[in-house]
């Protein structure tokens, strides 16, 4: 399969979809204090919102525990300092936030027996079709419960240390709500070999997603940086300044719903890249959000009406890890591994055919 990389990049521009060796601590800023006042144009914005904005790389939900857990004081003019316990409070103009990022500490994940689907396995590495639902590793909000505590009852303490204390053996993510086929570590020759694959994007990987309608041309390459939101620290966006450079090959392989003008389309993404959400975004950015896609979908459900309510109440991104190819760390040969779809995604196709 031919690649090609979108541009030029730093030697230390990883995927961000790809972890790197060491841990790191989940959540930036730095521990801390800090301090910042509402602006005028935030008045009325939740707090969680606003520490999100105020500390880049903050997530909210890491946001919400920081107030819950008494660690934001509000001083207004005129009045005595209070401790915040609402995320959802509105926050007013000239009101100031004193905020206390508590230092970063490691949680060891404990085996957990959750089934996994093994579709190959040796001494170096573990293939596996990872179910929608499923966290990949623990974080704020999803301590355990995750894939990584599903493996270290599956693997045992053979995969201590790889790829760091909260996430070992893990090489690559999925979000929590796309299915696919993933390969995990087993021990550091194969970690590093298969994150230098990741690296210079040289591992093939292909999704599939349904979207609404159908892009145009049916096949193409769409190019673009992706960096956080501007507004919406959630979300990543293609950005016109900054982010980082990304490229998706797709092509259009069904359509349903009238021929001139497709109400859906089920559609191959090629990574040339792996950004943080890329086939989201970069569908989302052309017009054609996946369908079930509450981050990136937004106006384009309410001005779906010619879908059933079922479609457009799918519960998920419609988005599948289908093809994951690379050479084994272990003896260099090309091995491939393709996934069928889960049975959500076969009953959402079924349903999109009807329309026709």
């Amino acid at each position: 399969m031919a690649r090609r990389s979108p541009s030029p990049t730093a030697d230390n521009d990883l995927d961000d979809d790809v972890l790197p060796p060491a841990d790191v601590a989940a959540d930036a800023p730095a521990a801390g204090h800090y301090s910042h006042t509402v602006a005028a144009e935030d008045d009325g914005d939740r707090l969680d919102r606003r520490l999100a904005a105020w500390l880049p790389g903050l997530s909210r939900s890491r946001g919400k525990a920081l107030i819950e857990s008494g660690c934001v004081l509000r001083q207004a003019p005129g009045k005595a300092g209070a401790t915040m316990a609402d995320a959802s409070h509105k926050v007013k103009a000239g009101e100031t936030y004193e905020i206390r990022v508590p230092e970063s500490v490691a949680a060891i994940p404990q085996p957990q027996a959750i089934p996994l689907e093994i579709l190959y396995e040796d001494a170096d590495l573990l293939v596996l079709d990872k179910p929608a639902g499923l966290v990949v590793h623990p974080a704020p909000g999803n301590p355990d419960g995750t894939l990584v505590n599903a493996l270290l009852a599956h693997c045992g303490d053979s995969l201590s240390g790889i790829g760091g204390v909260r996430r070992p053996g893990i090489v690559h993510r999925l979000d929590k709500d796309t299915s696919g086929v993933m390969v995990v570590a087993k021990n550091d020759r194969a970690h590093s070999g298969l994150a230098a694959q990741f690296a210079r994007h040289t591992i093939d990987r292909a999704y599939v997603a349904a979207v609404y309608a159908a892009p145009l041309p049916r096949a193409g390459l769409i190019e673009g940086n992706i960096g956080r939101h501007a507004r919406d620290r959630q979300r990543m966006a293609v950005v016109r300044s900054g982010g980082k450079p990304a490229a998706t090959r797709y092509a259009v392989i069904e359509t349903f719903g009238a021929a001139t003008k497709p109400a859906a389309s089920l559609v191959r993404c090629e990574l040339l890249t792996g950004r943080t959400h890329q086939v989201r975004v970069h569908m989302a950015h052309r017009g054609h959000p996946l369908i079930g896609d509450a981050l990136y979908a937004g106006g384009r459900v309410a001005r779906s009406g010619t879908l059933p309510q079922v479609v457009r109440t799918f519960p998920r991104q419609a988005l599948h890890a289908q093809l994951l190819a690379f050479d084994h760390p272990g003896n260099g040969r090309k091995v491939a591994f393709e996934t069928r779809f889960p049975h959500d995604l076969n009953e959402l196709i079924l349903l999109l055919r009807s329309l026709d």
